[in-house]
């Protein structure tokens, strides 16, 4: 399967009309794909931002023409419904001619714990994402549905506007037992980190779909001001999931990430102008198995970047 790079919306650090504005950019930059995430929450207060990325999602589908589009991921259970997150996803998938893929979640407690209801250990939010699924693909398949699941239930629901060609689900996976369900219920399987083990676990299990994958890195002209900014708003991300998914607000991440210096950012991500370094660390995704990089760029200047991709990035991955 051919490689695609996705550029991966930072949307807890910008407004959304400049959101929008981005998507345009990366679809004249050459990506092949915007992602964004489904936050209630920045992970830090300096990022500033957390636009409801539905509403993006249907500005970028009206705003451009070819780029495809994800969510990079959906939590569809407990901040929503996954009646919801069905309806929501058939909509944009009519709404941007088919170009949408619908990325779903286990969650994060700094996202999901603002309704109130709890948030579950990861074993039964893995249980709770199963039922989600089914529970999203049964109103894909037209006609009224009622489902009487542990943790989920639907009555007597129908989604009314279908698209003939219904987006491909991808699913998270953090370890091998959420690789596996990707590959049972998905049609394609997200990561966050360049582990083989992942897809090894994804295609043992009959997974023959696509491989998202997220790249950090940080561009600017020059090293030090990319490293400084990638401290500044993305310092959260060296935290490791097992902490990033149960930490309830900004002031938490703050606090968990206060030691984190500028030179551990050096060491876990590109920052400046190198070329070589930036493919690197895309390559490193890309000799794991996956097969769909989505690239976060943790720099101060995002045009600056979508120069530098088109330029210089690009062309050395692809040649």
């Amino acid at each position: 399967m051919t490689i695609q790079y996705g550029y991966k919306l930072a949307a807890e650090g910008f407004e959304p009309r400049e959101l929008v504005r981005q998507a345009r950019l990366a679809e004249e930059a050459g990506f092949d794909f915007v992602e964004i995430s489904d936050h209630f929450h920045p992970w830090l207060d300096a990022q500033g931002h957390s636009p409801f990325a539905w509403s993006v999602l249907g500005a970028i589908a009206a705003s451009t023409d070819r780029i495809g589009l994800a969510t990079g991921v959906t939590c569809p259970t407990v901040r929503y419904h996954p009646a919801i997150i069905a309806q929501a996803a058939a909509t944009l998938a009519l709404l941007s001619d088919g170009r949408f893929t619908l990325g779903l979640g286990a969650g994060e407690r700094l996202n999901e714990h603002v309704v109130g209801a709890g948030f579950p250990a990861v074993g039964e939010r893995h249980a709770m994402l199963r039922e989600a699924i089914e529970i999203i693909r049964l109103l894909w398949s037209g006609g009224y549905h009622s489902y009487d699941g542990r943790y989920l239930s639907l009555e007597d629901a129908r989604v009314f506007d279908l698209p003939d060609d219904l987006p491909p689900i991808a699913v998270a996976a953090g370890g091998p037992d959420a690789a596996r369900l990707a590959a049972e219920l998905g049609d394609a399987m997200f990561g966050t980190e360049p582990e083989a083990s992942l897809i090894e676990a994804y295609r043992s299990a009959g997974g023959s779909g696509r491989r998202y994958g997220e790249v950090g890195v940080s561009w600017a002209p020059d090293a030090d001001d990319a490293a400084t900014a990638a401290h500044e708003l993305s310092r959260w991300s060296l935290l490791g999931w097992k902490v990033m998914s149960e930490l309830p607000n900004p002031a938490n991440f703050e606090a968990a990430s206060e030691f984190v210096r500028v030179d551990d950012v050096r060491e876990q991500v590109p920052c400046g102008p190198d070329v070589a370094a930036h493919v690197d660390a895309v390559r490193a995704y890309e000799q794991a198995g996956y097969d769909q990089l989505a690239i976060m760029n943790l720099g101060p200047d995002p045009d600056g970047f979508f120069d530098f991709f088109a330029n210089e990035l690009k062309p050395a991955l692809t040649t």
